[in-house]
């Protein structure tokens, strides 16, 4: 699990076929010292798995041909700049919000431009996300935490702080580009409720089952 906060970011050294998949090696910004192989870590909001080989100046991943077809792994670059968050330990400040690194789609830069001392995004999302994205809520932008300042019918806005440009790869941020998104795990978890309720009027999310579990 993660908050989203970016703690440093990576540069895409290679990526090689692999059977089932692909194999990344990213050169982390800063050495991760305490490193420590099978542990998670968030490249661009996909969790995966620190391998053997890994040192604390260069990872390297296993990333799944499912993993590959949901998000944008599979056509970045060599030399594109990625976001790089350890998994959450236990007494950590949720600085963002919980963020699991299970994209949900990949959504599209229209708008990216400065606003006086902030940065406005404005990006495209597919349509299946929309009951998962609320005015105001959280959503992850390539394993960044950002708040929906708008919400349109097809694409969404958020506000950009000069720190989080500066410290992930908003830098390189252009429209046209295509970004991975999460929506807020409790989103998710209650339209799946409300689809089984709404499947079987007698099973599901009522008053009298959250009183039951102690609501």
């Amino acid at each position: 699990m993660f908050t989203g906060i970016i703690e440093r970011t990576g540069t895409l050294l290679g990526r090689e076929a692999a059977q089932g998949g692909a194999r990344l090696e990213i050169a982390p910004s800063s050495p991760i010292s305490d490193l420590e192989i099978g542990e998670s870590i968030s490249v661009n909001g996909v969790c995966l798995t620190a391998e053997p080989g890994s040192k604390p100046d260069r990872l390297v991943f296993f990333v799944s041909a499912e993993t590959i077809g949901r998000s944008t792994l599979g056509e970045a670059a060599h030399g594109t700049k990625v976001n790089l968050e350890r998994s959450l330990g236990v007494g950590d400040r949720m600085g963002g919000h919980i963020v699991l690194g299970h994209v949900d789609g990949i959504g599209t830069v229209r708008r990216w431009e400065r606003r006086g001392e902030a940065w406005h995004l404005e990006c495209e999302y597919p349509k299946d996300l929309a009951p998962l994205i609320a005015l105001k809520g959280s959503i992850a932008v390539d394993g960044i935490s950002l708040t929906v300042a708008t919400l349109g019918p097809d694409a969404f806005s958020v506000a950009v702080i000069p720190h989080t440009v500066a410290e992930t790869n908003l830098e390189q941020m252009r429209p046209g580009a295509r970004v991975n998104l999460e929506a807020d795990v409790i989103a998710r978890y209650v339209q799946r409720a409300l689809e089984t309720k709404g499947a079987n009027p007698q099973q599901g999310l009522t008053l009298d089952t959250l009183r039951e579990a102690g609501f």
